[in-house]
């Protein structure tokens, strides 16, 4: 890194302290407007930026990294995926990455639980009805829903995350299930009373409710086809607040409107931000715009988190949180 404070490009608006604390320690270019880069921005920025500060929205591929200048050492990513980046192409070219993993754990595990607890019950039927006026008073058969005590959560991806999601689902009576690509600890697993499923197929074709909680890696791209989801019961319900591509959106989509699923809760989508029309205006599908990690305290710490990598980074240490091969 050069003698002089670093030159340090943040591709959006973040936390007002984290905006002021950068200003304090580097030389800081922040983008005032709030609108994502355009390719040609980011390659300016590349080519200009000691280090610089994507987000998980901004697509960093081998092309744009063939147009970093020479003093770019560092992507210090604001979020906890890497997914956006190519780390293999970035690492090539003596360019580290890191994210912010940890911080967003418990507050995408609430949003995770509120989407289990919602679609079953059905609040965005009951929400619209009230919104628009059309509530004819109580009935004894209006809305009901499907009680969630009892039914089977199936999770993929016992992360961080996962066993977060698990942890709150335990005190309202559901039976944990889970795969992974590793089994946990038998003390976690004894901790939830979760069961391990080797085979992701199997786990599919038994539990009421799935959600999805592992990362976007070209081992899980579409991870949950067409097949996948059709071993699963009419009756069941998908949860997704980790990666859109982890699901074919097309295939999960024909289904629910199909009826060949009961209903479905989405924070994330394949190709964001655009969402699948289609699945627009479903009554059984509650979409939320990717809002899973976002409460004050948690995008605070992860730009603390970021701030952290790179004074450790320019301090000549390895950062705390950098991305490495094995990950990918």
């Amino acid at each position: 890194m050069p003698a002089h404070s670093p030159k340090v490009i943040v591709t959006r608006r973040l936390p007002e302290p984290v905006e002021a604390r950068m200003r304090e320690l580097f030389d800081v270019e922040i983008n005032e407007t709030d609108e994502p880069f355009s390719r040609e921005r980011m390659a300016d920025a590349l080519g200009r930026a000691d280090i610089l500060v994507p987000t998980v929205t901004d697509r960093i591929d081998k092309g744009l990294l063939a147009q970093a200048g020479p003093d770019l050492r560092l992507i210090a990513s604001y979020g906890s995926g890497f997914d956006h980046v190519d780390v293999a192409t970035a690492l090539a070219r003596n360019i580290l990455v890191t994210n912010t993993p940890g911080v967003l754990t418990e507050d995408t595990a609430d949003m995770t639980m509120a989407l289990i607890l919602a679609v079953p019950r059905r609040v965005k039927e009951g929400m619209a009805q009230m919104q628009e006026g059309d509530w004819p008073g109580w009935s004894p058969m209006a809305l009901m829903g499907n009680r969630v005590g009892g039914k089977k959560l199936g999770i993929l991806g016992m992360g961080r995350i996962g066993t977060a999601v698990a942890r709150r689902a335990k005190g309202f009576g559901l039976e944990i299930h889970y795969h992974n690509r590793r089994r946990v600890r038998p003390e976690t697993e004894d901790a939830l009373g979760a069961t391990w499923w080797e085979s992701l197929d199997q786990m599919l074709a038994r539990i009421d409710i799935l959600s999805v909680n592992c990362p976007h890696t070209p081992g899980t791209f579409h991870l949950l086809n067409a097949r996948r989801l059709k071993l699963m019961k009419p009756t069941a319900v998908v949860v997704n607040t980790s990666r859109g591509e982890v699901i074919d959106e097309n295939a999960l989509t024909r289904m629910l409107r199909a009826g060949e699923l009961a209903g479905a809760g989405l924070d994330v989508f394949e190709r964001e931000p655009a969402v699948n029309p289609r699945l627009l205006g479903l009554p059984n599908v509650m979409l939320l715009p990717h809002m899973g990690s976002a409460t004050i305290e948690g995008r605070v710490e992860m730009g603390e988190k970021v701030i952290i990598n790179i004074k450790t980074f320019v301090d000549g240490h390895r950062p705390p949180d950098q991305v490495l091969p094995s990950m990918l």
